[in-house]
């Protein structure tokens, strides 16, 4: 399994927006993916609700996993998104 540790750069943190263009991109892998704060519990990248109950903040660390065939280009474009301030794009 490739798993890979970001920060969340978004000023509002996951919510509305950004989360939603990170579920669009998680399930886009086609992948399993799941996203978990430190010390949480994993949950589905693929779900708009469990993404925003993390309630993840800007300038967190979440650790995003996944397991397949391009898993690790797959979690590499998803560090790229989280690491860019989605609202303000």
């Amino acid at each position: 399994m490739a798993t890979r540790s970001v920060s969340i750069a978004s000023s509002v943190g996951l919510h509305a927006r950004p989360a939603s263009l990170f579920v669009q991109a998680a399930t886009a892998t086609g992948l399993p993916v799941t996203i978990a704060k430190e010390g949480g519990n994993p949950v589905d990248a693929r779900s708009i609700l469990m993404v925003m109950a993390l309630g993840a903040k800007h300038g967190e660390t979440v650790t995003l996993s996944a397991e397949g065939e391009g898993a690790d280009a797959a979690l590499d474009s998803l560090v790229e998104l989280l690491s860019r301030d989605l609202d303000a794009e």
